[in-house]
């Protein structure tokens, strides 16, 4: 009785150790932060390249900030290959998703791939708009290709 339930608990630890180490080098990421940032700094912020990772249908429903780029996120390979040559020189790159949740994920995805600065906007866009944030519209010009 005693061995099975050393056993399980050592199980249970290696099981515990590879989770967590798929997390620890890209959130330990020294480029990685995550910022309460306002609408009014985020809206074209020439030393920022803002990626809204939203659906388009999510950001049709609750408009966008000025200035952002729009994609979807799907993969970080996909997410690099879409925004890489739209990131000017010295901008830092940060992403607003709906909640924070998604951005969360995909920050630390992609920290660890990229040189440059990498910002999770802390509450999303739900924060944003909470605080008053005026968003506008979505075009394709921004990446919206169904708008």
């Amino acid at each position: 009785m005693q061995r099975r339930v050393f056993i399980a608990a050592g199980a249970a630890a290696a099981v515990a150790g590879v989770v967590a180490s798929r997390f620890i080098g890209a959130a330990g990421a020294e480029n990685l932060t995550l910022e309460a940032l306002t609408g009014a700094q985020l809206a074209n912020d020439p030393d920022t390249l803002l990626v809204d990772i939203r659906r388009p249908e999510e950001w049709k429903q609750t408009g966008v900030v000025e200035g952002a780029l729009l994609v979807t996120y799907t993969s970080p390979e996909a997410f690099l290959k879409a925004v890489t040559p739209r990131l000017a020189p010295g901008q830092q790159l940060a992403l607003i998703c709906r909640s924070g949740n998604r951005t969360s994920r995909a920050t630390r995805q992609i920290a660890g791939m990229v040189e440059v600065p990498v910002v999770d906007v802390q509450g999303g866009m739900l924060r944003v708009l909470r605080e008053g944030y005026r968003p506008i519209a979505p075009t394709r010009a921004m990446g919206c290709a169904s708008c």
